[in-house]
């Protein structure tokens, strides 16, 4: 009850706080761009920092290296060895993680204003001065090593790695962002270094920034942290078509249920429809209990614990695709009922009453993510990578209010090809045919 209580006051009280924020843009004498919100009420700075980029530069031969990098940002930098640069993190109160995705290397950092000065010189070392002891690189490659080798006993993964080989040969996404087995054991330090020398550079970073400073002040810190980078980096790949033709395959593996994701073209988040097959997508599978791939497939025949779909939206590509796991002998039944809602979806929209839940969902889970500083500078950070303008998050709500049922009905009969699906199926099922 205390919980309930508590998330329903702060739903209440956020609603004119969201409605106010007002995000400032700002370029410091360094030449970066910066999304902030002061908020003084707290003596904290929560920086998000992205670099573009991230393991789609990895050579194919190298696959899994700035995972790799990224894991070792934080085992020492400058004179500062492993334990000793954490000691130092510990002793400031100050919290830094480093992320690498197929698309990004994101940094998050929250640390006291009063402790500003040091926790920005330890970041800054991070970032542009990391040791790469041996010690530390044996370490974290093995530890990488581990992942890779769980992955590829994972049906999950196994069906994930086959479908992207698939819809993007030829192009750096049909690899795993964490790397190949027989890649990650092939890497040196030198590897390391290298991807270190490609991941950061100002022409692909972008910040959101919130807490207690001054415009001046915040922009010291972003100049003490990346005014010396490089202006550029290496030339991003270029685009790539999804590739899969329609089908299935299936990987024999030994399982009672057998894991299947399927996908089709999709669409990208600077197209004009997006909002409607964003709205559209909560409906029909993205929406838990009361979607309607959970509701057919799971709630109605039994089929699944969990079923979800989802728009792909990378940088340099998209699919519209979906995942369920379900026992060997059912999961071509399956696949037969996520066809027939993939075509009912096509041809009929939705209802009045399904889009009124939708929005109503949708917009106040939204308000909900602002929950605090590092969650907000993030937000600044996603919606600047993402391309959306400096307003978006104050009028992300409203474009989704202003899909309409006849939007949904337009864009579905676009989008979705139900005889353009193409199915990864991994384990032992029954009754389906690879074709």
């Amino acid at each position: 009850m205390t919980r309930w209580f508590a998330t329903l006051f702060f739903f209440l009280f956020s609603l004119p706080l969201f409605a106010a924020i007002e995000i400032e843009e700002l370029e410091t004498p360094g030449g970066i761009t910066v999304w902030y919100l002061p908020e003084p009420s707290i003596p904290m700075i929560s920086l998000a920092i992205g670099f573009k980029g991230g393991a789609i530069f990895d050579p194919a031969e190298k696959a899994g290296a700035t995972y790799v990098m990224t894991g070792l940002l934080e085992e020492g930098a400058g004179e500062l060895g492993a334990v000793a640069y954490a000691e130092k993190i510990e002793e400031l109160s100050a919290q830094f993680t480093f992320d690498t995705s197929r698309d990004a290397l994101s940094i998050s950092a929250q640390f006291l204003k009063e402790n500003a000065d040091e926790a920005v010189d330890l970041l800054r070392l991070a970032v542009r001065e990391p040791r790469f002891d041996e010690v530390a690189f044996e370490r974290v490659k093995g530890q990488v090593a581990s992942i890779v080798a769980r992955r590829a006993t994972n049906p999950d993964d196994i069906a994930s790695d086959a479908f992207n080989r698939v819809a993007f040969a030829g192009h750096p996404y049909e690899r795993p962002y964490q790397g190949l087995p027989e890649t990650v054991s092939g890497l040196t330090r030198q590897d390391i270094v290298d991807a270190h020398q490609r991941a950061m550079s100002k022409d692909r970073l972008y910040i959101g920034a919130v807490g207690d400073f001054s415009p001046d002040e915040l922009a010291k810190i972003v100049d003490r942290l990346f005014a010396d980078l490089p202006e550029t980096g290496p030339e991003f790949p270029k685009p790539v078509d999804y590739a899969a033709k329609p089908g299935v395959e299936i990987i024999e593996h030994d399982s009672p249920q057998s894991v299947a994701i399927w996908g089709q073209d999709g669409i990208s988040n600077d197209d004009p429809e997006f909002f409607p097959a964003f709205v559209m997508n909560k409906i029909l599978g993205s929406g838990g209990f009361g979607s309607r791939l959970t509701e057919e497939v799971r709630v109605k025949r039994g089929l699944t614990y969990g079923i979800y779909s989802y728009l792909a939206t990378m940088d340099h590509g998209h699919f519209y695709g979906g995942q369920v796991a379900s026992q060997n002998e059912r999961v071509a039944e399956a696949i037969e009922v996520i066809r027939a809602e993939w075509r009912r979806m096509a041809e009929g929209g939705v209802t009045e009453e399904e889009l009124d839940a939708a929005i109503k969902n949708m917009t106040g889970s939204y308000v909900l993510r602002f929950d605090g500083n590092a969650q907000i500078a993030s937000i600044l950070r996603y919606s600047q990578m993402d391309g959306f303008p400096i307003d978006y998050p104050q009028n992300r709500n409203s474009y989704i209010e202003a899909v309409t049922q006849e939007d949904i009905a337009r864009v579905a009969k676009k989008l979705l090809k139900e005889d353009e699906l193409f199915f990864v199926v991994v384990g032992q099922p029954e009754g389906l045919d690879a074709n």
